[in-house]
């Protein structure tokens, strides 16, 4: 596995200034080779183009870097070190240079048809926030980097969906809808191991879409909209039972009117029904006797 190193470049324009005043001094050595004389001087002319086409190639060294953007620096293919010094700058002429960016990258993910734990189809998407912090394991470890960014969350997103069932089943029971901060630094950890090889960090990753999958979405919508009713059922029943218990209790310490079972049970009943009931109740009037 290859690991980063960071190499220091020259200024640019420390550089530049040098070279400019090699051009003048060739120049002048070009001129005093051929001036005032009946043939020119060979070895001048000589150096002269000797210096002219070293000046040529120095020129290949020059290269700029905006902030968290990198060079990996190669010379015949071999590695030679990562500059991250930005502006203008100037490294060896024979260096190959291949710019990375440390910046952070957004992934939107495409919609996956998967099967959840329980074997549902369901759609997910999931948004990945990653950077480079190797840039050496970018470019050497992996064929193309951001091409492996995107296939391996794609696989991280279909295993977790595998993982977990769409809805909460069991008590204390992780779910992909219900469970969002804890399935999300799940994928960002399965995403963080994936990707280490290619040196890559994953910021942060979240689910973006989910849905079941449209062959059973009707279906399952109307199991959720069942499980709700029965769900506020309970609550409505549990208050119900509690409000009855507090309105006997209440007439028993005040001593209001003694009810004996049969006229608890009709009491009970009649407060149940008005207070589970759908619709409002309609009181109907008694002016006889409960017992005639």
């Amino acid at each position: 596995m290859t690991k980063e190193r960071v190499v220091r470049t020259w200024s640019g324009w420390l550089v530049l200034m040098v070279m400019l005043l090699g051009a003048a001094g060739c120049a002048y050595l070009f001129y005093w080779s051929i001036a005032g004389r009946d043939r020119p001087l060979i070895w001048g002319l000589v150096v002269a183009g000797l210096l002219s086409l070293t000046w040529f190639v120095l020129l290949n060294g020059f290269f700029t870097l905006q902030p968290n953007i990198s060079a990996v620096l190669l010379l015949f293919g071999a590695y030679r070190g990562t500059s991250k010094d930005t502006g203008f700058r100037w490294a060896n002429p024979f260096y190959t240079k291949h710019k990375v960016s440390l910046r952070a990258h957004n992934l939107n993910g495409d919609r996956l048809k998967v099967n959840d734990k329980r074997g549902n189809p369901v759609e997910i998407a999931a948004v990945v926030v990653w950077r480079v912090t190797d840039t050496a394991q970018a470019i050497f470890d992996v064929e193309n980097y951001k091409e492996y960014v995107t296939v391996q969350s794609e696989s991280a997103v279909r295993h977790l969906a595998t993982r977990y069932p769409y809805d909460t089943g069991e008590q204390d029971e992780l779910s992909l809808r219900g469970s969002i901060d804890e399935v999300s630094a799940a994928l960002q950890a399965e995403l963080s191991e994936r990707l280490a090889r290619a040196g890559v960090t994953v910021d942060e990753a979240r689910i973006s879409h989910l849905a079941y999958a449209p062959e059973i979405a009707g279906a399952m919508l109307r199991r959720q909209q069942a499980e709700a009713i029965v769900a506020a059922r309970q609550r409505i029943v549990d208050g119900a039972v509690g409000m009855v218990e507090i309105a006997l209790d209440k007439l028993a310490r005040s001593h209001t009117v003694e009810l004996d079972e049969e006229r608890k049970a009709a009491m009970v009943s009649n407060l149940l029904v008005v207070l589970c009931g759908e619709r409002e109740a309609s009181p109907v009037i008694n002016t006889g006797s409960l017992y005639s």
